[in-house]
């Protein structure tokens, strides 16, 4: 897939060497990890599935005898200079279990809207999203999703952004790919400052 070709190329490029070196230690998810996210997730876009494919997760993942952890993603939004991890195929299954309660910012939503409104307000629910990033202070601040289940507003696909403090859940892309390609195009600035 060209998408995938051109991100992991931009991203090499992009990388400090001890994090290439790092990142080349990681392999790609078993057939059996990969046909199993297709049948729970049979909407799941064909360039994560490649992307998967190629890398199984940045995020503290064993490969062999060797842990590797560096940020490959970022949120996609415009001058935003924060690093993501990929989670393995594995860590999305598990972190998709539970429903993602949106309830608590809709109540107390005034003029800012702390939730897109094409999320829908049932919240992120089980089988309807999937987890496949946190932000680099371990998941804690920050975290993507790919959204199946949107507003009428929304579109299924679309890649939801959620960031602590104050909790916010944004729509930064309509699909994976025009996520992907936000990154490329801004030039994986999100690598800039991080220290390997």
């Amino acid at each position: 897939m060209d998408l995938i070709n051109d991100f992991l190329k931009g991203l090499r490029s992009a990388l400090s060497t001890d994090e290439l070196k790092e990142l080349n230690k990681a392999c790609g998810a078993t057939k059996e990890d990969i046909a199993t996210l297709r049948a729970q997730y049979p909407n799941c876009p064909e360039s994560l599935i490649c992307l998967l494919e190629n890398i199984d997760g940045t995020y503290w993942r064993k490969y062999g005898d060797n842990k590797i952890a560096v940020c490959i993603l970022g949120s996609g939004v415009e001058e935003d200079t924060y690093p993501y991890y990929l989670l393995s195929t594995q860590q999305m299954l598990e972190s998709s279990k539970e429903e993602e309660d949106i309830s608590y910012l809709l109540e107390y939503q005034d003029d800012e809207e702390a939730v897109d409104p094409k999320i829908n307000q049932e919240g992120l629910l089980p089988g309807k999203y999937l987890h496949f990033s946190d932000c680099m202070n371990n998941g804690g601040s920050s975290r993507l999703y790919i959204d199946f289940n949107p507003s009428d507003k929304g579109v299924s696909g679309q890649i939801i952004r959620f960031i602590h403090d104050p909790d916010e859940y944004e729509v930064v892309a309509d699909s994976f790919d025009e996520y992907l390609q936000n990154l490329i195009d801004g030039g994986f600035i999100y690598l800039e400052n991080e220290e390997g």
